[in-house]
């Protein structure tokens, strides 16, 4: 199917983000969507929800994941939040676990939910996986829905490297350099990746993001990453088509067809 028609008839894609506080996650959906601003946010009926009483109901601890985030400057992507579920909360999980079931069975693929980006940050302390982490790969079956994990904040391994590298004698200056290449091959092989083997529904893939609170963050390997685990076509089509920010996708999807 031509994706202009595609775009016609599904509209929108449709991605769920999971995370902790704190794990960058609206960063990571201003990246994707080319632009600094603030999303604008609608109820499940699609009125606009005031960002004040929005901030309040949040600081009173309540949150509708039914509620549609969208940016001005890509209304092709609809966004849900899930706050992180840290301290492995039932109410939480079972609120996202629903979530999950009742969009995968929508009558209409636009109303489904197409993918899911779980944010874990490596600028923690420990960077160990929490109980609602544990939780959610071990009990929570997404079906056909692709579980990407989004390892945000990998910089912070950077600094990590560079000091492990300074203290085997390595001269600063080559330490700086070699500290993202050595950052990497000791998070191929480390705790974190051996854990999301091991699960009983692991993730379709991960990605590493470092530096994407910089002007010239790249992600151009989230966006790659995500057209790759759609096992369905015209949801590959439609996400290729609906993002803005990797042309060179958008041409070798177009060269395949």
């Amino acid at each position: 199917m031509d994706p202009s028609r595609i775009k016609e008839k599904i509209g929108r894609f449709r991605i769920l983000t999971i995370g902790r506080a704190n794990a960058g996650k609206t960063t990571i959906l201003q990246r994707v969507c080319n632009t600094r601003d603030s999303p604008e946010i609608r109820n499940c009926a699609g009125e606009k929800i005031d960002s004040a009483l929005l901030k309040a109901s949040r600081e009173r601890g309540l949150h509708d994941i039914e509620n549609e985030m969208v940016f001005q400057s890509n209304p092709g992507f609809v966004f849900h939040d899930s706050r992180g579920f840290e301290a492995g909360g039932e109410s939480e999980f079972d609120e996202v676990k629903a979530f999950i079931a009742n969009r995968s069975k929508e009558t209409k693929l636009e109303d489904r939910l197409h993918a899911i980006w779980y944010c874990i940050p490596m600028d923690e302390e420990s960077r160990s996986f929490t109980q609602g982490e544990i939780k959610f790969f071990s009990q929570c079956d997404t079906g056909s829905i692709p579980v990407m994990v989004l390892f945000t904040k990998f910089d912070a391994l950077y600094d990590v490297a560079y000091k492990q590298l300074k203290k085997n004698g390595t001269p600063w200056k080559d330490a700086k350099e070699l500290a993202p290449k050595h950052a990497e091959e000791s998070f191929a092989n480390g705790q974190q990746l051996k854990f999301l083997k091991d699960v009983r529904w692991p993730p379709k893939c991960h990605v590493c993001l470092p530096n994407m609170d910089k002007d010239d963050a790249d992600c151009g390997p989230l966006i790659e990453r995500t057209a790759g685990t759609m096992d369905n076509e015209v949801l590959q089509q439609l996400f290729v088509s609906t993002q803005q920010t990797n042309l060179e996708l958008c041409m070798k999807y177009a060269v395949e067809r």
